[in-house]
């Protein structure tokens, strides 16, 4: 466990604040849900909780369905991170961060299809390295009226792009996963 040389006190009702930079560093907003463990020298440790991340193989199995499909790269993420990956190797996407245009559907709550990443408002002013796709779609995974994360379908190759269809079906898939959330 790495050391941050910040020290906080509980209050009378038993709340400790988490400091600014670590919220910001681990990308922890207002409202973030939180686990609490305590390992087994009583320390105790908070992580963020990914509804997305505990639904696991169901995750997996409808990603496996897109792909299966559409032949385009399926992947779903949580708030963060892409946590599955179908139709090419794992290591390449897995466990990444999401990229602007994910968290900007998100945070803007509709779907959408991209076809030229390059010269899509969603991607102005980004590095190249986040910039995965050639082409994609992306949907907004919503439960409860909550955003808990996305499904994209993608595609490295120049000739071909996710169309409507595709886009519906990104949308459909998360409307599924939301509904194993609730």
């Amino acid at each position: 466990m790495k050391k941050t040389g910040i020290v906080r006190r509980i209050d009378d009702l038993g709340r400790v604040v988490v400091p600014k930079e670590i919220r910001k560093t681990l990308k922890i907003r207002e409202g973030d849900p939180l686990e609490i463990f305590v390992d087994h020298d009583k320390e105790v440790i908070l992580k963020k909780y990914s509804p997305i991340n505990e639904l696991g193989n169901y995750a997996r199995e409808y990603a496996e369905a897109l792909y299966e499909s559409t032949g385009f790269i399926a992947c779903i993420a949580d708030k963060d991170t892409i946590i599955t990956v179908v139709g090419t190797p794992e290591k390449r996407f897995k466990n990444k961060p999401i990229n602007q245009a994910v968290e900007k559907t998100m945070e803007n709550r509709n779907s959408i299809l991209i076809d030229n990443p390059k010269e899509h408002p969603y991607y102005k002013d980004v590095d190249k390295e986040e910039i995965y796709f050639s082409a994609e779609a992306i949907a907004p995974i919503i439960s409860q009226g909550t955003v808990e994360g996305a499904v994209l379908l993608g595609t490295l190759n120049n000739n071909t792009a996710p169309g409507k269809l595709e886009l519906q079906m990104a949308e459909f898939t998360a409307g599924l996963l939301a509904k194993h959330l609730e």
